[in-house]
């Protein structure tokens, strides 16, 4: 067993004993799963480029893509420039496209690759003097190159349309003519205002429920050219609502890191496919009780991913947007990276508690590969903020 020094509150230290038993990492497909289940990846940076982390990032392609090749490995497809990626905390159009092209290229020299990739308009300032034409136009541009590089998109929201729509039916309009001319069926994604406040308001209402009347319209019009939807609203009741209203073959694809154990499972109506953020770090965990629900194991898909739901709540705690912060450390925890770094400078967005608190919690849901290595990195971390050994 090894022991750590762990802060607590009021300035104090416990000594911390690891328990946890790594889940071993296992090859899969994913013809293993009985759902789909998509990884938002991360981007790693490289801290050693000359560059002024909150006004330019620094990617290191190599570590970046060698993550997506062990999330493809266990059989988990890759939500490509995503919110997890930093997409508009970090990662502009510029590097997302980038990121884009150069995962595609990765994905193509494997057989097995399930891939997606975000479109928004996130190169276009919100205004709201911006006409639907301009954002409608920004979207196409977005969709039109993911779909020239070979990619399947995913619909981001928008923070442009979140600030110029008059209502509810500017946004029908602009997704009815946006999916008018993809080429193949996408996944919306409705990120919530607790991951993006900019997008407060969605679909033309405050109140989540009239959003979900207005969003659901959509979908109905446009069915052919939707695979499924991913709703971020942490709301495991709205998520069960709007899955038992969507038409026949439409996905549901949670997007929401507090109770996807459950919403995955499913109940006699219906089940939710996955598309999360929090599969990034608990990639291992979340293959092996996949592929324990296609066996039928119910109760092994529980053990093991139950364990896990504490540390996603904490580390999807308000203000939920510094999530990234998590995932990343949890990476350079299990020897993924080699360093603490982040596009943006995003490493400063929590405090030091949090991460000893998450430290913890990854032990006990069996997440951390090698428990003596991360523990030797959670002390090297902690003496530079101050925790003596």
């Amino acid at each position: 067993m090894t022991d750590l020094q762990l802060p607590t509150e009021g300035r104090g230290v416990e000594t911390y004993r690891l328990t946890g038993t790594p889940i071993p990492l296992t090859r899969r497909h994913a013809k293993d799963f009985n759902r789909v289940a998509y990884a938002a990846a991360h981007v790693v940076a490289d801290p050693l480029v000359p560059s002024d982390p909150w006004l330019e990032p620094a990617i290191d392609w190599d570590a970046t893509l060698r993550f997506r090749h062990r999330l493809w490995d266990l059989g988990l497809g890759v939500a490509e420039a995503m919110d997890t990626a930093q997409r508009g905390m970090g990662l502009g159009w510029t590097d997302a496209q980038e990121l884009i092209r150069r995962s595609l290229r990765e994905a193509r020299s494997r057989d097995d690759a399930l891939i997606a990739c975000g479109a928004g308009t996130d190169h276009l300032a919100p205004d709201p003097s911006l006409t639907l034409d301009r954002i409608v136009s920004t979207y196409a541009e977005q969709v039109g190159f993911v779909e020239g590089e070979g990619g399947r998109v995913i619909l981001m929201a928008s923070r442009a349309l979140a600030a110029s729509a008059r209502g509810p039916d500017d946004y029908l309009e602009v997704y009815a003519r946006v999916l008018s001319g993809v080429n193949q069926p996408v996944i919306i994604h409705w990120l919530g205002e607790m991951f993006d406040p900019a997008l407060a308001g969605y679909w033309g209402a405050g109140d989540h429920d009239a959003a979900m009347d207005t969003c659901l319209r959509m979908i109905e019009a446009n069915a052919a050219k939707i695979d499924g939807i991913k709703i971020s609203l942490l709301s495991k009741e709205k998520e069960i609502t709007m899955r038992r209203r969507l038409p026949e073959g439409v996905r549901m694809y949670t997007g929401d890191d507090f109770n996807y154990a459950e919403l995955i499972a499913g109940d006699e109506a219906g089940h939710s496919d996955a598309l999360l953020g929090i599969f990034d770090a608990i990639a291992p965990a979340a293959s092996a009780a996949l592929a324990s629900l296609k066996r039928g194991s119910t109760n092994e898909f529980h053990d093991i991913l139950e364990p896990t739901v504490a540390l996603s709540r904490h580390i999807f705690r308000a203000p939920t947007r510094f999530y990234k912060t998590g995932v990343v450390f949890l990476a350079w925890l299990n020897g993924l990276q080699d360093h603490f770094t982040m596009v943006g400078g995003q490493e400063s967005a929590r405090s030091t508690l949090h991460f000893a608190e998450l430290f913890r919690l990854a032990d006990r849901a069996n997440v951390l590969a090698d428990p003596d290595e991360a523990a030797r990195r959670m002390g090297q971390f902690l003496a530079v903020r101050g925790v003596a050994p």
